[in-house]
């Protein structure tokens, strides 16, 4: 056997070493890059995000995860990364990004790698139009920011304002909206405004110190309101503390740990998800990958919820829930 044999999966540039898409066009779920971050506030860098991310994914490839008991490399395939204008206006790249996860998401459950927050509004633009069914859509938005200001720094849009925006838009119904780890400072105008529009916002401070079943009444509140309406997740990488997640462009101390938010997406997959993206990882500013190892446990913890829906589903498939495979790199 020569070198080139062995399926290291350290050779692959997809997350958890899965296919190609063009290589496997019907894979129940995708993932695809969002490299951009030209609305950023503070720190640049979070379109080098979705690559860094993919890599710190490669250590988990052929993992099963111990809640789920799946792993879900073998459902999933990697699109790659979207084609966008980065100095455009805003608006444009948000049509383009709007464009291209339309039509992930006509085929597939779709998770996307960002970027900065504001890619969010186009990928609720899109979500809104396959999912919702002539209504709004749910939200769990994971974020140390409100993200609901009015403008950006003066500017009428940004990585600032989408949840603002996507209220006023209908893409997501106020009252099925929650907010979890708020803690940045903020005019209280900004910083209740989801819970003023009648939603749950979860700050920081409350959340101290419960984890585990110190959040099951959360997880149960959290259900409860949300039903059974098709949900979007978006997860800000800086809701965690920067002891957890320093690479990203706007820090905030006193957030949660990674514990806390692993133990939030495991509780939170019976929800009917639609579809997920993590955004705000700047790999320039990160400290021995902690920051990208988080985000793509994060993501991998959904996907393996997901995917265990998936096959519950499905029983003919449901025996093998973990299918052999060889990882052959990329």
């Amino acid at each position: 056997m020569s070198l080139g044999d062995f399926p290291f999966a350290n050779h692959s540039s997809r997350f958890l070493g899965a296919a190609d898409l063009a290589q496997q066009p019907h894979t129940p779920f995708a993932i695809a890059g969002v490299p951009f971050d030209g609305a950023v506030s503070n720190r640049p860098g979070a379109r080098f995000g979705p690559e860094a991310i993919r890599r710190a994914s490669l250590m988990l490839c052929d993992g099963i995860h111990p809640v789920f008991n799946v792993s879900p490399a073998s459902y999933l395939a990697d699109a790659g990364e979207m084609r966008l204008p980065n100095a455009s206006p805003l608006a444009d790249v948000r049509s383009h990004i709007e464009r291209q996860a339309a039509a992930l998401m006509a085929q597939h459950h779709s998770v996307f790698l960002g970027g900065d927050h504001s890619v969010t509004l186009a990928l609720l633009r899109a979500a809104k139009a396959r999912y919702g069914n002539g209504e709004p859509l749910a939200l769990v938005h994971f974020d140390a920011h409100c993200d609901t200001w009015t403008d950006h720094f003066g500017e009428p849009s940004g990585h600032g304002t989408w949840t603002y925006e996507a209220i006023r838009e209908e893409l997501v119904s106020a009252t099925h909206t929650v907010q979890i780890g708020l803690r940045s400072s903020g005019v209280r105008e900004a910083r209740e405004y989801v819970q003023d529009m009648g939603g749950l916002i979860y700050t920081a401070r409350q959340l101290r110190g419960k984890d585990g079943e110190g959040l099951a009444d959360i997880l149960a509140t959290i259900h409860e309101r949300l039903g059974r309406r098709p949900c979007y997740l978006t997860l800000d990488i800086d809701v965690l503390d920067p002891a957890f997640a320093p690479g990203t462009g706007t820090p905030e101390p006193g957030g949660l740990t990674s514990s806390q938010l692993l133990t939030f997406i495991e509780g939170l997959a019976p929800l009917n998800t639609v579809a997920m993206d993590c955004v705000e990882v700047s790999p320039a500013y990160d400290h021995a990958e902690l920051t990208t190892h988080a985000a793509a446990t994060a993501v991998w913890t959904y996907l393996s919820g997901q995917t265990a829906k998936h096959l519950s589903a499905q029983p003919q498939q449901a025996l093998e829930m973990h299918p052999k495979r060889r990882l052959t790199g990329a």
